[in-house]
């Protein structure tokens, strides 16, 4: 089997997971029961023992299309052909501690045969399974360490081959036939025997994300945009923790056939703060109210020196061990396949001012935030105020040794000045003079140390002869003014380095930058969206428009983006991804308002 396009999936969730589903109406990704349980088909890492679960009609030539219901996460794959159509609408329910993938497939046109497969991989493909059929259902029960049972509900004959359930069937015009795969728990009655609950929970579904989107207070242009990137969002945060996965997917390579594959179903602090004002943004206080428990718990779980981890586990574990998958040949031989993520432990300095804007923004816009929450908050300055001159690993993880980075200082003094903020308005104790004084200093050392005269530009560290895409955050966290000479001579600088067709790289790969990884990487995707936020914010919303609608036509047929796009457009890295699309809300939003303010159509 050849390896389909990353682009080429539609993804469907309960907020405990994820499945990519492709237009080959392929379920080819899948970790169940959560987000960070081990996968049960992977596929799409290895062609022969990652298993899949798919559903395709007997069509020759059939031309694929894949849509969702409007305002819902509930995906339909057709298949058009001269010899008949055909139609997969697939979705997960959203019944509270279960996990339930519903796939009913009809034929639209002429009577047309099918064929399915469920063969599932436990454990990542590491562990065996036994399989048994009894009347309409197939029961998969793993022989390894990991216990995972799961059934297959079939409204049509089910037969064993090689560890797989298989149906051969045909359907007439208007007739369906439904497939549920659940987590088959012993003593425990499941709600799909009922012979409506195919109907029913189609209904349910569509309704609950139909409801949800409608409560979202964006109504500028994009909106069709916009709403997409919610939903996914909302698909990546988990409902009983509140916190948010980065990607449903490990192992997706930022290069083809490079070693740059990571396990990105975590939690980053950095993500996560984003994310919360995002939510805001959009009027899910609800969304950012659980994000925002969940990092008071974390901030309540410091290190005993106040520091903070750049990453947990959904359900805030702190360890996070990385190790590598022999057994997979990864994506499009894409080696090695990582599980876990080693840079959990490094130290990333920016995290504290990500962390704090997003404290800071909620109390203003959400709720006012606790007492016990401001005493942690106040370790967390604290410790800002002793160590923001150490040199990190930065906010692109870099493993090639620690540097003292621009962006990490910048964020070290929106820390301080945020805390600031809060203390003042909220009248909380605290010691404003030192926090004062360690602000003032961060923010000349700045203006010292990173600005290359020469150049007329702050440089990615002192002395560093090229730019850092993360600077384009200055001006959005009000660090320094959009219309500033100084950032306006460091946004060309920008453009000259590390911009390409108004893609943007995240930095220069070589001895300039070297981030201990061999090989290189595609144009960051929500660099693209910073810089036509900026470009906004500088006053040129022609380009900013421009950069920006250019953009959105890189997502997928979906309106899913990745991480990273190649040399052809094609998507890269782990999919989807939380940071771009909420890149692109903020973009939207802001250009949205700056265009309606202007009287621009």
């Amino acid at each position: 089997m050849a390896y389909p396009p990353i682009d080429r999936f539609g993804i469907i969730g309960n907020m405990d997971t994820i499945a990519l589903v492709g237009m080959d109406g392929s379920i080819d990704f899948m970790c169940f029961p959560f987000f960070d349980s081990p996968s049960v088909f992977a596929r799409l890492l290895d062609s022969e023992e990652g298993g899949f679960f798919q559903i395709s009609p007997v069509l020759d030539d059939a031309r694929h299309k894949q849509m969702y219901l409007p305002d819902t996460n509930v995906l339909f794959t057709r298949f058009l052909s001269s010899a008949g159509v055909a139609e997969i609408s697939d979705f997960m329910t959203l019944e509270k501690g279960e996990h339930r993938v519903v796939r009913r497939v009809k034929t639209v046109r002429r009577e047309i045969r099918f064929r399915m497969d469920c063969k599932p991989r436990m454990n990542y493909g590491r562990d065996a399974h036994t399989l048994g059929i009894s009347g309409d259902s197939a029961i998969f029960e793993s022989q390894g360490a990991q216990k995972l049972t799961l059934r297959l509900r079939s409204s049509v004959p089910l037969t064993a081959h090689e560890g797989a359930a298989v149906a051969e069937f045909t359907l007439g015009v208007g007739e369906y036939a439904t497939f549920i795969l659940e987590e088959a728990n012993a003593g425990v009655d499941s709600p799909s025997t009922h012979p409506d609950y195919p109907s029913s929970s189609f209904k349910d579904t569509a309704d609950f994300w139909r409801r949800w989107v409608a409560r979202s207070t964006y109504r500028g242009r994009w909106r069709e945009v916009v709403n997409r990137s919610a939903l996914t969002l909302k698909l990546l945060t988990s409902r009983t923790h509140g916190s948010m996965v980065a990607a449903p997917t490990f192992g997706l390579p930022e290069e083809i056939g490079g070693e740059r594959n990571w396990d990105y179903r975590y939690t980053w602090v950095r993500d996560g703060s984003f994310t919360l004002y995002g939510l805001m943004r959009l009027g899910y206080t609800e969304e950012a109210g659980a994000f925002m428990r969940w990092f008071e718990d974390r901030c309540a779980e410091l290190e005993p020196d106040g520091s903070l981890q750049i990453m947990y586990g959904i359900d805030g574990r702190h360890r996070l061990t990385e190790e590598t998958l022999p057994n997979l040949d990864g994506y499009m031989g894409s080696k090695p396949v990582r599980i876990g993520n080693g840079a959990y432990d490094q130290l990333q300095l920016d995290i504290y001012g990500e962390l704090l804007d997003s404290i800071y923004l909620y109390d203003k816009y959400g709720e006012a935030i606790s007492r016990d929450l401001w005493m942690n908050v106040r370790r967390l300055v604290d410790w800002t105020c002793d160590h923001w001159k150490l040199p990190d690993e930065g906010i692109w993880e870099v493993r090639g040794g620690r540097r003292e980075f621009l962006f990490s200082r910048v964020m070290c003094w929106a820390a301080l000045d945020r805390g600031i903020r809060l203390a003042r308005k909220r009248g909380f104790p605290a010691p404003l003079e030192r926090w004062e004084s360690v602000r003032d200093e961060i923010y000349e050392e700045i203006h010292t140390r990173f600005w290359d005269a020469k150049r007329g530009a702050f440089v990615q560290y002192e002395g560093a002869p090229t730019t850092d895409a993360s600077a384009l955050l200055m001006p959005l966290i009000k660090f320094i003014s959009p219309t500033d000479p100084r950032w306006l001579s460091t946004l060309r600088a920008i453009e000259e380095d590390l911009v390409d067709d108004s893609h943007v790289y995240r930095y220069k790969h070589g001895e300039a930058a070297y981030d201990g990884l061999r090989g290189r990487e595609g144009t960051f995707c929500i660099c693209t969206f910073w810089y036509a936020e900026c470009l906004a914010r500088a006053g040129d919303l022609d380009q900013a428009r421009y950069c920006f609608e250019k953009m959105l036509g890189y997502s997928n047929h979906l309106g899913l983006f990745p991480e990273e796009l190649g040399p052809a457009g094609e998507h890269l890295g782990n999919f989807p991804q939380a940071f771009t699309h909420i890149g692109l809300i903020s973009a939207a939003f802001y250009l949205d308002r700056e265009l309606s303010r202007r009287g621009r159509g």
